[in-house]
């Protein structure tokens, strides 16, 4: 572990610019924390927290001058390995026939450092990488995204009242898949990152910043920083047999209840970081001569998606609000190996009448009732 002062902060930045990388943060934007380019400290978020409740996000003022004093805002990484619209197909009319230009859909593959990923959002990536990675499908726009992608995490030292990655097991401290990850410290007369490389490339950066190896009570401090945040989740979620609840637990007249209060208006799964669903449009000129095809983010949630040759099948909000949350904590395991929901909580903040998947899991849990199929 080693120790970058704040004031040798834009260093770390210039390092990454140096490398030939689009440095992408967090920054505020129209009253929110937002990811976008980072070109120098300056432009992080500065003293500013959020507050975070039902259906309920604010930013707010903090003496201590963090750089990363929030936890999570409305966008995910997911956005730049995934995003919200791709286009996937380009064809034009040569007399009779069409002609495809498959190069025209061929992305220059991007070189983005994400910069303050947190714990949790570092495993939706890990998950979504299992989505469009495995060895059966595997997504080449996602691909070429993926691999160029430099990720320095930032551990949580203070958890949101929607947050619940420690029910999860994906916070607050990062494990793995990072390069580099910093702990930011921040006390009277002091302010520093502690930093440890997790791949080589990570290594080779941090060699470049001025630093100096931490001592044990900087160790120590950063420790009890970590352990405390763990105390701090606003929300448990009880993960016990939980792919069983759900599967056994198709017909509890809960689904009801919670469809009498879901909007469908599908924001829980536009602000998750894991969700994947997606649906494909043919657009023409006014020509007539040019067609492209496009992918773009859809959710469970809309009429259409589960609309078929014959009807739809899932036509009722209760059977839409069902599928999402049945696929993300039971069936995803069966797909993937992993529980598709990370803890970060976005879903609970975002729903705009205040559903909480901790609060239903719990209920069907309480007044379940088992189902025949």
């Amino acid at each position: 572990m080693v120790i970058i002062q704040r004031k040798d902060f834009d260093s770390f930045i210039d390092a990454l610019v140096e490398r030939n990388y689009d440095v992408v943060g967090p920054r505020v934007s129209d009253g929110a924390i937002v990811v976008g380019e980072i070109r120098s400290a300056a432009e992080l978020p500065e003293g500013w927290t959020d507050l975070r409740e039902n259906s309920r996000y604010r930013l707010a003022h903090q003496a201590d001058k963090a750089l990363f004093g929030y936890t999570v805002g409305p966008q995910s990484w997911k956005k730049f390995l995934f995003p919200p619209a791709t286009k996937v197909l380009t064809a034009v009319r040569k007399g009779k026939a069409l002609e495809m230009n498959p190069d025209e859909t061929k992305e220059v593959a991007p070189r983005y450092a994400f910069l303050g990923v947190r714990p949790c959002e570092l495993s939706a990536i890990m998950i979504q990488d299992k989505v469009f990675l495995n060895q059966q499908f595997a997504d080449p726009a996602y691909s070429v995204r993926r691999k160029n992608v430099f990720i320095v995490a930032v551990n949580c030292t203070k958890g949101a009242g929607t947050c619940f990655c420690v029910s999860m097991n994906t916070g607050p401290a990062a494990t793995g898949g990072y390069d580099v990850v910093l702990t930011e410290v921040v006390a009277e007369g002091v302010h520093y990152f502690a930093a440890d490389a997790g791949s080589e490339k990570g290594s080779e950066l941090l060699k470049q910043i001025p630093q100096k190896k931490a001592d044990a009570h900087e160790v120590h401090t950063v420790e009890t920083l970590l352990s405390a945040a763990q105390e701090t989740m606003g929300r448990t979620m009880n993960t016990e047999g939980l792919k069983e609840l759900l599967a056994d637990n198709l017909e509890s007249a809960h689904w009801d209840d919670v469809a009498r209060r879901c909007l469908m208006c599908a924001n829980c799964t536009m602000v998750c970081p894991t969700c994947f669903c997606s649906a494909i449009d043919d657009v023409t000129d006014l020509s007539g001569e040019r067609a492209e095809r496009w992918r773009r983010w859809d959710s469970c949630f809309t009429m259409d998606f589960a609309k078929v040759t014959g009807g739809n099948f899932r036509f009722s909000p209760k059977a839409r609000y069902r599928q999402w949350i049945t696929h993300k904590l039971s069936s995803w395991v069966d797909q993937f190996g992993t529980l598709g929901c990370v803890g970060c909580g976005r879903c609970i903040t975002w729903c705009p009448v205040g559903i909480d998947i901790t609060a239903e899991v719990q209920a069907i849990r309480n007044n379940g009732v088992k189902s025949d199929t």
